[in-house]
């Protein structure tokens, strides 16, 4: 997984400490100095800072204590309770932590080894599509011999802080920290994808079944090693952490901890009762104030539950800031939900698996509406196209997609201010299944984003089989960034991935993944454009439906699909199942040489051994037409072609003259 990790503003870690070692000197990080400019945006507001290493401030430090654990960690001087948020999540889970502090027992003090300490740390973070290695001294700022920022239960542990002290490094000071999104730094801890959830808008406090839904959602997400993270929204600046009577803290981040189907009942007769209770447990940054709730640490509730499931469980009395409560309270009183997945790749594995495609681009302002990617979202209906588009396909008659844009960050820049994210979101358009040239014109809108001045905008949603285009965009036309596209989208156990991008396909037996740029306006010119031709008109084919097919099954449905052809480019739908009247709703793009030719449509009826024909139209379109849609009859092939078949088909048919109006 590491491989390709890059060294954070070329420092490398073995190459640092070495030098360090071989000169006897331990390690000042020169890019992110003792000084106060790298701990505050606008100046010092809290005294003389003094920065000291971890054995000026106590006998025997180490990395960890007693192992690493959620409750290591409390929120110093910083409102970047995201971040110790997500940290208490990342604690939770030792597969993950381990990536994010490399080779650990090999950073740890080692009192038998003096000379081994150099005064160099580093650790990796997942920024922008790459795993960076970000290299750090150990000195850390102290005001009256405290931490001033992130610290630990136990005085000589320090895990907590130098992990805190690389990521203000990333971001360029430690206040830029402060105010912050949870979900960003569940990516950065695991390369993952964060589904935020507005639990206000899902209405699971009031609806049952959507309720035990999402708490097996969240629970599957649990139990595959994702983070996940809770909150409950401040609407004014006076709620900030503002604390409820039962305990609950507004505006603040809260990290799940465990997720549970816990066991009512005591003995045997637990053993057989089929009654669980849905709990979810988690933990304040501050490490205090805890629910006061039933099922909090000393409720009497938890006499319900026999003691080897509350040893399991982990149940406390002590005010460390984690506590229990039953998933309908959670609903009740939380109002926002963050689910980092990790989306799972291996084809090895027993769990869903999904194909992942990256896309890199840019918003990029040009005065040419042809060359422009940067027009703002489709309230800018004249330049909402001109945005970079990407096209992919859906395989399966219904799928389940995941798709993830992320910006570039644009926190890390304080010598010119703390600047803000652009608001950024994407639509997706089902297009013809043959598309390979951009969009010029708007199709059938299938799903959008919201829009939010938020690093990234996740969507999760179910699509059609067919041909899809996303299009990223900023809220307003004009603004430019960077952006990181992710799909994923389900892999079936014989997925073969195509070599030949965007050809035309046969949807319903082509099993390969499609994802790339559109990047040409039209079919480009060529040295075999003079002897070839160039494609004088451009013809939009939608096949609506058909209607009174020949029943094919001993039901007397049928199974029917069709294939468009012009000039030898073949366009074939998807099957559509038992039915005599298929809605195809499906359609074709084709760039005509020759406009006196037809457009064929053939219908077949989908059997085992060989398929059957059904019938067929010809077509003829040219930009003078004035009736865009046609109801035909179906006629025989060969010489028998002049006789009707049963059933009609409607297709609208839009042909011009601008290659780049469709």
């Amino acid at each position: 997984m590491f491989s390709s990790v890059k060294a954070f503003e070329g420092q490398h870690y073995s190459s640092l400490k070495k030098q360090c070692m071989q000169s006897g000197v331990l390690f000042e990080d020169p890019l992110f100095p003792a000084v106060d400019d790298s701990l505050f945006l606008h100046g010092n507001r809290i005294g003389r800072v003094c920065w000291k290493r971890p054995q000026e401030l106590c006998d025997d430090p180490q990395l960890f204590v007693d192992g690493i654990s959620a409750h290591d960690l409390h929120q110093g001087q910083l409102g970047n309770c995201w971040f110790v948020a997500a940290c208490s999540s990342l604690a939770s889970r030792e597969s993950l932590w381990q990536k994010v502090i490399p080779d650990w027992r090999d950073q740890e003090w080692d009192s038998e080894k003096p000379d081994s300490y150099a005064g160099i740390f580093h650790f990796r973070f997942w920024r922008f599509g790459e795993w960076v290695d970000v290299v750090i001294d150990d000195r850390l700022p102290t005001v009256d011999n405290q931490l001033v920022y992130c610290h630990s239960n136990d005085s000589n542990e320090f895990w907590s802080a130098l992990v805190e002290k690389a990521y203000a490094k990333v971001y360029g000071c430690y206040e830029a920290l402060d105010g912050g999104n949870t979900a960003d730094a569940l990516v950065d801890f695991t390369g993952g994808v964060s589904e935020p959830m507005d639990l206000l808008e899902g209405q699971f406090a009031q609806d049952e079944l959507g309720r035990n839904q999402l708490f097996e959602r969240v629970l599957k997400v649990h139990n595959r090693d994702g983070l996940i993270s809770c909150s409950i929204r401040a609407t004014t600046v006076e709620d900030m952490e503002a604390r409820l009577d039962c305990g609950l803290v507004k505006g603040h981040a809260y990290a799940v901890t465990d997720v549970r189907k816990v066991r009512l009942g005591h003995g045997l007769l637990a053993f057989f009762k089929s009654e669980k209770l849905h709990m979810i447990r988690m933990r304040n940054p501050w490490g205090e104030k805890e629910w006061s709730g039933p099922w909090s640490d000393s409720s009497e509730e938890w006499k319900k539950v026999s003691k080897s499931e509350r040893e399991k469980l982990g149940v406390t009395v002590q005010d460390d800031g984690e506590f229990w409560m039953t998933f309908e309270d959670f609903c009740q009183y939380f109002t926002d939900l963050i689910m980092c997945r990790l989306i799972n790749t291996s084809y090895l594995s027993i769990h869903k698996t999904w194909e992942e495609e990256v896309m890199r681009g840019s918003w990029v302002y040009q005065d040419d509406p042809l060359r422009n990617r940067s027009g703002g979202c489709i309230n800018h209906k004249a330049t909402f196209l001109q945005n970079p588009q990407y096209v992919f396909d859906v395989r399966k008659v219904e799928d389940e997609v995941l798709i993830c844009l992320q910006q570039k960050e644009r926190r890390a820049t304080p010598k010119e201010g703390k600047s803000e994210n652009l608001a950024i979101g994407f639509d997706i358009h089902r297009v013809e299944l043959n598309r390979k040239y951009r969009m010029h014109s708007s199709q059938q809108k299938v799903a959008g984003s919201i829009y939010i001045n938020s690093r990234c905008v996740f969507l999760r949603k179910e699509l059609k089989e067919g041909r899809y285009v996303i299009i990223p965009t900023t809220f307003d036309p004009g603004q430019q960034g960077d952006f990181l596209l992710r799909v994923f989208t389900d892999v079936p156990s014989d997925c073969l991935v195509d070599d030949c991008l965007l050809e035309p396909i046969c949807l319903c037996c082509h099993t390969g993944s499609i994802f790339q740029e559109l990047m040409l306006d039209e079919p480009p010119q060529t040295c075999w454009t003079g002897m070839c031709g160039f494609p004088q008109l451009v013809t939009q084919v939608h096949v609506l439906s058909a209607m009174g097919l020949q029943g094919q099954d001993s039901n007397g449905a049928s199974d029917p699909y069709i294939i468009m052809t012009c000039e030898g480019e073949k366009v074939r739908s998807p099957v559509h199942k038992d039915t005599r009247s298929p809605n195809f709703d499906i359609k074709g793009l084709f760039y005509r040489k020759k406009p006196k030719d037809g457009i064929h449509i053939e219908i077949y009826n989908k059997n085992v051994i060989v398929d059957t024909f059904l019938g067929q139209v010809t077509l003829f379109s040219d930009p003078s037409d004035r009736q865009e849609q046609h109801t035909v009859h179906l006629k025989d092939k060969g010489s028998r072609q002049d006789n009707e078949l049963p059933g009609t088909l409607t297709v609208r048919l839009i042909t011009c003259t601008t290659l780049t109006n469709i």
